[in-house]
């Protein structure tokens, strides 16, 4: 099976569905591919940060948005010297800022991409193909023309094909098929943890719109308040997936229970590991985010580890880049390596700052969860909050907004579903 798109989108997560949804609002034809059957089938972020819930008031889906089953947290929460909690962060300071949505929301990944995904098929441009799995690149001259597939049809059959693209773009996560492909230099930092998630129940009344980390012996836990549940990532030393698993789920309750016994009573509800979805964190960055036909965005340019939340909203703002950057060589057919380049210059400096500031993060956890001491906090980062109220209004404001939130192009806007004054739509 031979197909032909303008634009070819591997991956159907918050960069490739954005991004697709955009360039088919320039009218540029775009084919989306993601090698799930259902955006369910693995484990994806789920925290929207003020930015992201401010683009998709731009793109006429903030009604939408605000539909789906979410939460909001208002506070950031981080255990003190003394066993008590200290507030580092009030995302209600962002508003003097103007940001619309002064919260964080958590909101079902899958949910969040559903609804990129029907607004996207409302466009005759775009076209979305579940259960296909991008295989390889397809190389002419030195120049990346295309990719091979496999899909899932309904009938059970595996089909073999492939789509010619002008422009393919790898967003496919940080397990990339397409930049292994690529060649493409990668400098990777060192990250000295995984995290392992999973949920026990929540009444309503309880932990509503705070975010709270708890320290254990070379341990601590990130509890997300959702409705109906806490989403808690358990995070220990990296590469001890195995081991854990090979304790048992009975052990594995024990060491909830004891480093959160608010929540011991509870812990039966875990009845086996495979409750538990471990997350192998990286942190690494291409050097060169493209070759010639090949652009890589998202966790394919640059995996994120989950501190702060930030990988989802960096996501999206490469997408938004892009699409403004790229949408009219597209149309025109003219799309070359100049125009990939730019796109990563805009995007480098922010991509660098965040990682800076995760890896900074980061040091504060090496050490315990290497010796089995207290993964708490560093003082000075509490003694910092507490005497200057500033660094809480810069905190919130680095991971709620980022170093260079995108806008939406203008060609993209549209007013929400209903509005009296129908579509706001201008060509690139």
């Amino acid at each position: 099976m031979r197909q032909r798109t303008t634009c070819c989108v591997v991956g159907g997560g918050p960069a490739g569905m954005m991004l697709g949804l955009l360039l088919a609002r320039a009218g540029v034809d775009v084919t989306v591919l993601e090698k799930h059957t259902d955006f369910r089938d693995d484990f994806r972020g789920d925290t929207v940060h003020p930015a992201t819930v401010d683009l998709l008031d731009d793109l006429g889906l903030g009604e939408q948005f605000a539909a789906l089953p979410r939460s909001r947290v208002t506070e950031v929460l981080l255990p003190d010297r003394s066993g008590g909690f200290e507030r580092i962060g009030d995302f209600a300071a962002l508003a003097r800022f103007g940001v619309r949505h002064p919260y964080m929301t958590i909101v079902p990944q899958w949910d969040l991409l559903t609804l990129l995904a029907d607004a996207g098929r409302a466009e005759p441009a775009f076209r979305l193909r579940m259960g296909t799995e991008a295989t390889s690149v397809i190389k002419e001259h030195g120049r990346v023309v295309g990719v091979r597939y496999r899909a899932n049809e309904d009938s059970g059959a595996r089909v073999d094909g492939e789509i010619r693209a002008d422009l393919t773009v790898a967003c496919d996560g940080r397990h990339s098929v397409l930049r292994a492909a690529s060649g493409l230099p990668v400098t990777t930092y060192q990250v000295p943890f995984d995290t392992w998630w999973f949920q026990l129940s929540r009444r309503a009344d309880e932990q509503s719109g705070v975010l709270t980390r708890t320290a254990g012996r070379g341990r601590f836990a990130v509890v997300i308040p959702r409705p109906g549940y806490f989403q808690i990532g358990y995070v220990a030393a990296k590469g001890t997936d195995r081991q854990l698993r090979a304790r048992g789920i009975a052990a594995f309750r024990d060491d909830i229970a004891e480093l959160l016994p608010d929540y011991a009573g509870r812990v039966g509800e875990l009845v086996s590991m495979d409750q538990v979805k471990h997350l192998d964190v990286r942190l690494n960055r291409l050097r060169r985010w493209h070759t010639d036909g090949l652009l890589c965005l998202g966790d394919a340019a640059h995996a994120m580890s989950p501190v702060g939340g930030m990988g989802v909203n960096l996501a999206v703002q490469d997408a938004v880049a892009a699409a403004t950057a790229l949408a009219g060589p597209l149309r025109r057919g003219t799309v070359g390596t100049a125009d990939l380049a730019r796109v990563r210059k805009r995007r480098l400096p922010a991509t660098i700052l965040v990682q800076t500031l995760q890896r900074i993060m980061h040091t504060d956890l090496a050490r315990p969860l290497a010796t089995g001491g207290l993964a708490g906090p560093a003082g000075p980062l509490i003694a910092a909050a507490r005497r200057f109220p500033w660094v809480q209004t810069l905190s919130v404001y680095l991971v709620g907004v980022g170093f260079r939130p995108e806008r939406a192009p203008a060609f993209a806007r549209r007013a929400p579903a209903g509005a009296a004054h129908g579509n706001i739509s201008e060509s690139p």
